[in-house]
């Protein structure tokens, strides 16, 4: 029987051998996701682990109060370390997984992570590797809240999403960044109007272009 999936599987090639390539594309579902749309909740049960074939995910976690913070992006070649640590442990997922722009990935039964973490060295290594990098990328976000001043973490909040979109033209609200920032949309307003007067952006409507200053 025919997988859509095993269109898609080279897109890992570089990372995985071509043993894995194959129960790849034997095993794994094509899942096409909307910008905007919601992929995973927190509570929510994990049945299948995402591998990016193009676009971008933003990863948050809710407090009590329903305000989103976010941890990291996940983009094309990538995969969620959440979803892994949930998978190994057996645990509902603790992190919401939303999609930023229109996106495709490759869903991984849950069924089979402990089964090619033995069987392949490539696979084990991306888990591991992933883990890691978020990680990092989390503790780096603590930081920035516990040591940098809340103008340090616009710019570096502005430059992370610059990259990881890779334009310099940022689409959205006031209110949007100081949602995923944990703050407030006042402080958000007069700190970009700020480095507007500094020269370091363009502020429109419903979108951000950033300079070269910044």
């Amino acid at each position: 029987m025919f997988n859509e999936a095993s269109e898609y599987v080279h897109k890992f090639s570089p990372v995985f051998e071509t043993a894995l390539l194959e129960e790849l594309g034997a095993n794994a579902m094509l899942m096409r996701v909307n910008g905007g749309e919601t992929m995973l909740n927190i509570g929510q049960s994990i049945r299948a682990v995402p591998l990016i074939i193009n676009g971008l995910f933003k990863v948050s976690r809710i407090n009590d109060e329903g305000q989103e913070l976010l941890l990291y992006y996940v983009k094309e070649g990538e995969s969620c370390a959440m979803t892994f640590t949930c998978c190994m442990m057996s645990q509902a997922s603790v992190i919401k997984g939303s999609a930023e722009e229109d996106s495709v990935l490759l869903c991984v039964p849950v069924g089979l992570m402990d089964d090619w973490m033995t069987k392949y060295p490539t696979w084990k290594k991306f888990v591991m590797t992933t883990i890691l990098n978020r990680f990092t990328e989390v503790l780096k976000s603590i930081d920035d809240v516990a040591f940098k001043k809340m103008d340090e973490r616009l710019i570096h909040y502005l430059k992370e999403k610059s990259k990881v979109t890779d334009s310099s033209l940022i689409n959205l609200t006031h209110q949007q960044i100081a949602d995923e920032m944990g703050t407030n949309r006042v402080v958000v307003s007069r700190l970009l109007k700020k480095l507007e007067i500094d020269k370091k952006l363009l502020l429109y409507r419903t979108q951000i272009k950033l300079l070269r200053e910044l």
